[in-house]
């Protein structure tokens, strides 16, 4: 997909612009294959969690997000065993978040790369970034930095990345008091 920025491992500039422009644009989605409903409360996160849930899905997500494809180096970059690398780059691609291509060099190397849904995860992985450096650590073990591109002007426009939730209609910030969900047809109740 992208190649990663060499000066700093991150990904191109236009990655992370292009990855939170896409996140306004909701008429563009496609289904993705049906996935069985979990147990319990019908509920999209639990149904999420069930393709991206398993381990190692979300670093493989990770790694595609910062522009790593090759098999060799996503086993490298997420620490998982080969064969369990294997079944979830399956799993993610039966399930439409990733696809395979082949590269453009002579020697026609097979990669991996994110399709719309799974760029659709990066404030996901994002959000998980900030809580984990947040919550689990004494201090952030990386940053992950924006570059905005659409800035006009010699000056360096890169700057730590601080995700907040807001309201794309009224741009309120949202807070999980303020939040209650509507089912869309017949379903458990919500509450309780």
């Amino acid at each position: 997909m992208h190649g990663p920025d060499k000066e700093v491992g991150y990904p191109n500039h236009w990655v992370v612009c292009d990855i939170l422009r896409t996140m306004t644009e909701p008429d563009r989605r496609r289904p993705l294959p049906a996935t069985p409903q979990a147990p319990g409360r019908p509920c999209p996160a639990a149904a999420a969690l069930q393709v991206v849930g398993e381990k190692w899905a979300l670093l493989v997500v990770r790694e595609l997000l910062f522009g790593v494809g090759r098999f060799t180096d996503l086993a490298r970059n997420t620490g998982a065993p080969r064969d369990r690398l294997t079944a979830r780059l399956r799993t993610l691609e039966q399930a439409g978040v990733v696809e395979r291509y082949t590269d453009g060099s002579r020697s026609q190397r097979q990669e991996y790369r994110l399709t719309e849904a799974g760029q659709d995860l990066a404030p996901v992985l994002f959000s998980l970034v900030q809580w984990g450096n947040t919550w689990l650590f004494d201090r952030p073990l990386t940053h992950l930095h924006h570059h905005a591109d659409h800035a006009t002007g010699p000056e360096d426009h890169r700057h730590e990345l601080t995700l907040a939730t807001t309201c794309a209609t009224c741009g309120e910030a949202v807070r999980p008091g303020e939040i209650t969900t509507v089912p869309n047809g017949e379903g458990t109740p919500q509450q309780g």
